[in-house]
């Protein structure tokens, strides 16, 4: 293959980047078919809820409140996810044609690491909208504003849309001489600075810094936020009260679990655990499982468990039913 080589000058050295990559974690895969099936239809479906989440939040001014501003958030966030991802499989998997140009590879990374990093702060904030709803029931509406919620959103894009760009620019400075054959499902961060073959220490510690904060940070606040729910339900004098504070938190909690332990284990394992080569098949199709599923759940598990937007989706079956019977 030829190389493109940019007249870089660092160090009196010469950088050397490939016009593209090629992304073969699926290659060897068996039942690749099914599999790619399953993720379109996984695809269509978080499309489908989280554009009709976005909807009727947006539609319904009985939901414009810091909660569903947040929840809202999660949903936008989810779409751009699972769209930066699943498309660019399916058409390597469709057309065949899996070669990446280099600069698209770097912004796939940008907008990749960006909104993963979103998605772990956003249901950092659900969690704060339930501590402040149950520790401070009183002072709820005076805490938990509208231009609160909205203060926090903003700083999270920022942060979120900010230091990716760093941790992508330094991708730039290595120097790709050998192989160009991603072992992933896009061009994922560390797959990629490990064909490197020039030193990629930087590259190693900045995924590791930032891994550990945007995954272990939120985490922790949402462990700590929980802590503190449950010292205030069990302040509360009745049993009914208890169930009822702690039920509004199970969609939350069904969150947390489905995408932090997955995510966090795989991101652990691939960047600490620097020395040792898991089956790269099983890590692509763990990481893939694990960043394409939370998108796709998140907003049924909201439609299904949260009573506002229940109501909301009933209303509107309910006067399509009509129109319908009418027509």
């Amino acid at each position: 293959m030829r190389y493109l080589r940019r007249l870089q000058w660092n160090d009196s050295s010469v950088l050397i980047h490939p016009p593209g990559f090629y992304i073969i974690g699926f290659t060897s895969l068996p039942f690749a078919n099914l599999y790619f099936l399953f993720l379109a239809f996984v695809y269509v479906v978080s499309v489908v809820f989280n554009t009709f989440l976005i909807y009727i939040i947006t539609v319904d001014h009985r939901l414009h409140n810091p909660k569903f501003i947040a929840v809202g958030n999660l949903a936008v966030v989810d779409l751009v996810l699972n769209t930066c991802i699943i498309p660019g499989m399916l058409k390597a998997f469709l057309a065949k044609n899996n070669f990446v140009p280099f600069n698209l590879c770097m912004v796939q990374m940008y907008v990749y690491y960006s909104f993963i990093s979103m998605e772990s702060f956003s249901i950092a904030v659900l969690a704060y909208d339930r501590m402040i709803a149950i520790c401070f029931p009183l002072r709820h509406g005076s805490i938990n504003t509208m231009t609160s919620m909205s203060c926090i959103l903003g700083f999270i894009w920022c942060f979120c849309l900010g230091i990716p760009i760093f941790s992508t620019s330094i991708m730039t400075r290595l120097s790709y001489c050998d192989s160009v054959n991603v072992y992933s499902y896009f061009c994922d961060y560390a797959p990629v600075f490990r064909l490197a073959c020039n030193d990629n220490t930087l590259q190693w510690a900045v995924a590791s810094v930032l891994s550990l904060g945007i995954l272990l940070g939120p985490l922790s606040f949402i462990v700590m936020s929980y802590i503190s729910i449950l010292i205030a339900a069990f302040r509360m004098k009745s049993v009914e009260s208890r169930v009822k504070a702690l039920a509004t938190c199970t969609e939350h909690l069904i969150l947390v679990a489905v995408f932090f332990f997955p995510v966090l284990t795989i991101f652990m394992v691939g960047l600490l655990a620097r020395n040792i080569k898991p089956d790269p098949d099983l890590r692509v199709l763990s990481l893939s499982l694990a960043s394409c599923i939370p998108p796709c759940l998140n907003p049924i598990v909201y439609s299904l468990k949260t009573k506002e937007i229940k109501s909301k989706v009933l209303t509107m079956f309910r006067r399509i039913k009509v129109q319908v019977v009418n027509g």
